[in-house]
């Protein structure tokens, strides 16, 4: 009995539809490593003032029970453009096991009530993402999400920080892996 092309075709097709479903989340171990890369910040000004750019160094490693996540972003803009004023930021935060299979609380802990930030991670797919949220004085939050997702060539970066479910910052770049 000799089948069509179409039969032959449609059971391919719904298993390549049914694979992203199929996936699993990576292991921790699999974003272990240092990245360094590139990329650009944009917010609501940026139509009218541009965008700033901003380099990467991402470190993820074992920290006993769990992982930790340093990051140091080097940002360039504003000031004489011979000149660029250029900051410096490094944030570091250990995570650990929370009680649900691939999230992860942060293991200090702030009082999002004194302004302090209250950190966790989750796994999904091939994206670590890290969220940090503080509550403002007047009540109101901002929230800080890193999504990194590996990729063949190393890690896409997304940032968004929202403040009161508002979009205020979103940066994204790419980075290459440099070291185990």
């Amino acid at each position: 009995m000799r089948r069509s092309l179409a039969q032959l075709l449609i059971p391919l097709a719904v298993l390549f539809a049914a694979a992203p479903a199929l996936a699993e989340n990576l292991p921790l171990e699999a974003f272990f490593g240092r990245f360094q890369g590139s990329g650009i910040a944009e917010n609501r000004d940026s139509l009218y003032f541009g965008v700033t750019v901003r380099d990467f160094d991402v470190l993820i490693g074992d920290d006993g029970n769990g992982f930790f996540v340093e990051w140091t972003s080097v940002i360039r803009g504003g000031g004489d453009p011979a000149r660029p004023d250029v900051r410096r930021k490094v944030t570091r935060v250990a995570f650990e096991p929370a009680q649900t299979p691939g999230v992860y609380r942060a293991r200090r802990q702030g009082d999002p009530l004194a302004g302090e930030p209250y950190g966790w991670a989750r796994i999904k797919d091939q994206t670590l993402s890290v969220y940090l949220m503080v509550i403002r004085e007047d009540g109101g939050y901002e929230l800080q999400s890193y999504d990194r997702t590996l990729t063949g060539s190393g890690m896409e970066l997304r940032f968004m920080r929202l403040s009161d479910g508002e979009p205020v910052r979103r940066v994204t770049g790419r980075l290459v892996k440099i070291a185990d």
